[in-house]
């Protein structure tokens, strides 16, 4: 793995995160905030835990701690699910603008359940995350199909056909 993988995946990353949630903005506010029988709820609670682990692992990566979870109650709205995310992104790609090749070997230690610590090397823990928003952003699309809001297809391929990557790219 190198940094400039890691960006595209992170690119990638909030780029079907953006079509989740122009999805969810078609969605009317009580579908927003209702439950689901889905791990984290429902629409409302998927979206939060994926912001959630994002802010959570990066402050981890800056800081060596985690912070408290985010509680839905705190977003009572899309909107102001969005302008936090907003806010997350921009922090996210700070740190990966500041990303060496050498960070990405640098070992990240963090509390488990049972208070046992756990080491990964920072690209691991990367890699986590975003694999963690697939799983959970497939979860809400779901959910918004279920409302009659597909967001549509979010694969990486799409995304790179998109953005002009291909093997042969300059």
């Amino acid at each position: 793995m190198n940094v400039a993988d890691l960006r595209m995946i992170y690119d990638y990353n909030y780029w079907a995160r953006d079509r989740i949630l122009a999805a969810a903005a078609r969605v009317s506010p009580e579908q927003y905030a209702a439950p689901a029988d889905y791990p984290y709820g429902g629409l409302r609670g998927t979206l939060l835990h994926i912001l959630d682990a994002e802010k959570s692992w990066l402050h981890q990566w800056e800081h060596g701690s985690w912070t408290p979870d985010l509680l839905e109650a705190d977003y009572p709205t899309l909107g102001m699910l969005q302008e936090a995310w907003g806010q997350e992104e921009a922090a996210m790609r700070a740190f990966l603008a500041h990303l060496t090749e050498d960070d990405l070997g640098r070992i990240v230690r963090y509390p488990v359940e049972g208070g046992m610590m756990r080491e990964r090397l920072l690209w691991h823990c990367m890699l986590h995350l975003a694999n963690h928003g697939t799983q959970h952003r497939a979860e809400a699309a779901a959910l918004l199909t279920s409302f009659g809001q597909s967001p549509g297809d979010v694969d990486m391929t799409l995304f790179l056909n998109e953005a002009g990557l291909s093997p042969t790219a300059a």
